[in-house]
């Protein structure tokens, strides 16, 4: 299997957090995101994955230098989701080509996203699911049919950003400059040329808010059954009050009589005595 992800975006609606990391290298429970969405891919199969990057490159770059299945493309300008994929065509051989969004976190099948997408002998497969707040796809027939939410009677579903397309699929795009791949999916989507599965079954959080960001840590404590997830290099001094549920970071310091609720710490963080901090992402000494 060959894939790429997406991880040159800014990010700014995570300010000030994207200005200093970018949003696939934010923390996940003290795991780089873009570190969970490779380990992911490996583990279904993918030998060689595409990263690309534009924004604070340099971090992308040392996040992948010790991934040999990794070819890091570089991208002077931004090329949008269709021009990103559209310049990695050179690195892919024939056959399908798995992508994702760098900025999600799920447990969706990926081989079963590949079987779908091999057996349906359509050229696109999209991973779907039912989210109100996204919901925009009209589908029918197992196919879907616009990107355009209209007052058709057709359901709606959102798209996760997890796609697989064959790599001729590529060629359809300009080879220069700024391309969103949606706009080529509409047309294609016109043509009955696009299949879908549905993956209401799985869990799927973007990261694209403070607030997403801090759900999805809220979910996966649960999860874990865990309040607390503090790393064994953390430095907690005297009377901290832990609340509800959170993160701490490598390195990270929290000083005495602070209190912390619904928030996660990033490494080598300090917080200074007597705060009291609720629904936070915290990250001092970072600039």
């Amino acid at each position: 299997m060959q894939a790429m992800i997406l991880a040159a975006g800014f990010g700014t609606r995570l300010r000030p957090y994207t200005l200093i990391r970018p949003k696939p290298l934010f923390p996940i429970c003290n795991t780089p995101l873009l570190h969970l969405l490779l380990d992911k891919l490996r583990f279904a199969g993918c030998e060689r994955i595409v990263v690309n990057c534009h924004y604070l490159p340099d971090q992308i770059a040392a996040a992948v230098a010790d991934r040999p299945e990794v070819i890091l493309q570089h991208e002077q300008d931004v090329l949008g989701t269709g021009g990103g994929l559209r310049k990695a065509m050179r690195h892919f051989a024939d056959g399908p080509v798995l992508v994702m969004n760098g900025d999600v976190y799920h447990d969706i099948d990926l081989h079963g996203l590949l079987e779908a997408h091999r057996a349906s002998g359509l050229p696109v497969t999209l991973a779907l699911h039912d989210y109100p707040r996204f919901n925009v796809v009209q589908v029918q027939n197992h196919l879907v049919c616009s990107f355009e939410k209209t007052t058709s009677a057709k359901p709606l579903l959102a798209f996760t950003g997890i796609h697989v397309l064959n790599r001729e699929v590529l060629e359809l795009i300009t080879t220069e400059g700024f391309f969103h791949i949606i706009n080529l999916y509409e047309r294609l989507a016109q043509a009955g040329q696009i299949g879908f599965i549905r993956t209401d079954d799985c869990f799927w959080q973007d990261i694209g808010t403070p607030k997403d960001y801090l759900d999805l840590h809220c979910h996966l404590l649960k999860k874990k059954s865990t309040a607390w997830l503090i790393s064994d290099t953390a430095k907690i001094e005297r009377n901290v009050k832990l609340r509800d549920w959170g993160v701490v970071g490598p390195g990270a310091v929290i000083s005495s009589d602070v209190e912390l609720s619904r928030c996660v710490v990033w490494e080598n963080s300090t917080i200074a005595p007597d705060q009291h901090l609720i629904d936070r992402v915290i990250c001092t000494g970072h600039e």
